[in-house]
């Protein structure tokens, strides 16, 4: 069975999915548990998908009504894949994919201003992208995190995230199988 939305106005829609063992989407148990803390409506929130592969998270938060979502991912024929779930989303959410790095993307995103309400991170597994992720996250938060804007990491249960930055502070953890969600927000002013 392939990827299905789990909730919102696509609810039940098929996803694309991504051949061979490059790109791992979310879990459909692991989204229902992040958009059961997150909340199920979304409305009026701005989400980045960081390492979006073929867009799972992004289009969950597109269905339950955040609005923009900015995708980004670097390999272009993930990206080609991505685009297409990213079609989903038309008439319900402005969407824009972004095919680069993520180093670049937070930078042309920082230039623009742009503030992000929340910022789904989910790179490949124990190869310390997640912990430089948000480290370049924590650099920026001032400009990238709205002021009650979150981070989730999504990492393998064995990987070690920092329960703080400089910028940043941790949460909670959440472990599903071996799949751990980190909830991050911006630190008080």
């Amino acid at each position: 069975m392939g990827i299905r939305v789990t909730g919102g106005v696509l609810r039940g829609r098929a996803l694309g999915s991504p051949k061979g063992a490059a790109v791992r989407p979310t879990a459909a148990r692991v989204r229902e548990a992040l958009f059961s803390i997150l909340g199920q409506r979304l409305d009026g929130w701005s989400v980045l998908d960081l390492f979006a592969g073929a867009g799972t998270l992004g289009v969950e938060a597109g269905s339950r009504g955040a609005s923009p979502v900015v995708f980004v991912e670097r390999d272009r024929r993930t990206a080609a894949l991505l685009q297409r779930n990213v079609a989903l989303l038309d008439g319900w959410s402005e969407a824009e994919v972004l095919v680069c790095d993520v180093r670049r993307a937070l930078g042309l995103l920082a230039r623009r201003g742009q503030a992000f309400d929340l910022v789904l991170l989910d790179p490949p597994y124990r190869r310390g992208a997640a912990a430089a992720c948000l480290q370049e996250l924590a650099g920026s938060a001032a400009t990238l995190i709205a002021q009650d804007g979150r981070i989730v990491a999504e990492t393998e249960v064995d990987d070690e995230l920092p329960a703080s930055l400089p910028g940043l502070v941790l949460l909670q953890r959440r472990v599903y199988g071996q799949t751990a969600l980190m909830f991050y927000a911006r630190e008080p002013r």
